[in-house]
């Protein structure tokens, strides 16, 4: 520990405070990178508690990002006793529900991408930080630059000044605005995401077809995305190209299960009946629309102030990065904080490095998104997974 103490007292962090602005997987990791080594951190988290809100679908952590930040952190022992290795098949099927191809995760090139809920993920991270790290119900509205610090003004009046402010806040992040006027893009695609409980006794057929693993339907410029959850319930992402309001206040008006399945006849013309009762058996349904940074993206570094995950380089979901990339943002730059001398110096070769990964990864993803939306999505998709081999043979015409 003294060893520890003594060098971070000459690095870019040593004396100074650090405030991370919001508690995801990436802004938690960098939280622990730093504090393993004596670092001065704040989280500063929206939600009013860590149980305040329903965590999201499943992440498949991979091995060169995700999985590596939490080597660093000490924390593989606990992943893995939280993992999902029973989320480790993916069934692609098309518009009527015919069943078009069964991956296997376990025999094929991503046999190491372990799943693990988000919910669990978020547990692990928060308990390995030290009590209080996180400042709970802390929705930042301004940040501003004074002197050499930011003074950080959150809803409610409470304020907080900060040496190092590094925003994890995600696609709409308030902190972006000192950083860069580049802002995110709508890529002309929306998720509808829902829940519904109680999965096997509300919507048995698809509960059946699912197989009790991951699904993708394809057609017609649509996508129907289902997970399972452990306690039971399907995790719904329904994916539409759509431009306007029109879709959006259409949902949003739509009161009742009746007025949802009209919603669903409206937007997904072509898809079998099959699909309905996802949307009259859901708890709830928001609209989600999809953003993307340009790939190009670039700025000059601040002296103080930077952004990692989301907040950098908000991309669509369609390559399974999202996550991956704000672990690995969190390890790249906490190894920088404590190596450089000054913080400037430490996020100018942090930036310089994620901008140069980036651009290849957005543009890998967008041309994944591309794919997923287009007339012929369930060739093309089905074609990308049989060449990641791990198929079983794909079946005849089927439901079940």
């Amino acid at each position: 520990m003294q060893d520890d103490t003594q060098h971070i007292s000459t690095s870019a962090v040593g004396g100074k405070s650090i405030a991370i602005i919001g508690g995801g997987p990436g802004g938690l990791t960098l939280a622990r990178l730093l504090q393993q080594q004596g670092a001065e951190v704040v989280v500063y988290e929206r939600d009013q508690s860590r149980s305040a809100r329903v965590q999201g679908s499943a992440l498949d952590l991979h091995e060169g990002s995700g999985l590596a930040a939490l080597e660093a952190a000490g924390l593989m022992e606990a992943f893995w006793a939280n993992h999902r290795p029973d989320l480790d098949r993916l069934r692609l099927t098309d518009a009527s529900g015919t069943l078009l191809h069964d991956h296997s995760r376990r025999t094929s090139g991503a046999a190491q991408r372990p799943e693990i809920e988000r919910g669990p993920l978020r547990d692990i991270l928060l308990d390995s930080l030290q009590p209080g790290t996180v400042q709970w119900d802390c929705k930042l509205e301004v940040a501003e630059p004074q002197g050499e610090q930011v003074v950080l003004h959150f809803a409610g009046g409470k304020t907080a000044l900060t040496d190092i402010a590094i925003g994890s806040d995600g696609a709409n992040s308030r902190l972006r605005e000192l950083v860069t006027p580049i802002r995110p893009e709508y890529v002309g695609v929306s998720l509808v995401e829902s829940l519904i409980p109680s999965a096997q006794r509300t919507v048995p057929e698809l509960w059946d077809l699912l197989g009790g693993s991951a699904l993708i339907a394809l057609g017609g410029e649509r996508t129907i995305g289902m997970g399972t959850k452990p306690d039971g319930s399907v995790l719904l992402y329904a994916g539409l190209k759509t431009e306007g309001d029109d879709a959006r206040q259409s949902l949003e008006a739509a009161s009742g299960p009746e007025q949802r399945v009209t919603w669903f006849h409206d937007n997904f013309k072509g898809w079998s009946e099959l699909w309905a009762p996802l949307f009259s058996e859901a708890v709830s349904m928001v609209w989600r629309p999809l953003l993307v940074c340009p790939a190009d993206q670039h700025w000059e570094p601040k002296q103080n102030l930077t952004l990692i995950g989301d907040a950098a380089h908000v991309m669509p979901p369609y390559a399974g990065e999202g996550v991956n990339m704000a672990m690995l943002d969190a390890l790249v730059l906490s190894k920088l904080l404590l190596s450089e001398e000054t913080p400037s110096a430490a996020i100018a070769k942090y930036e310089a490095e994620m901008f140069a990964r980036m651009r290849e990864m957005t543009a890998d993803t967008m041309a994944n998104t591309e794919m997923f939306y287009a007339p012929d999505a369930s060739d093309r998709v089905v074609a990308l997974f049989r060449s990641f081999g791990g198929g079983e043979a794909d079946p005849p015409a089927s439901k079940s």
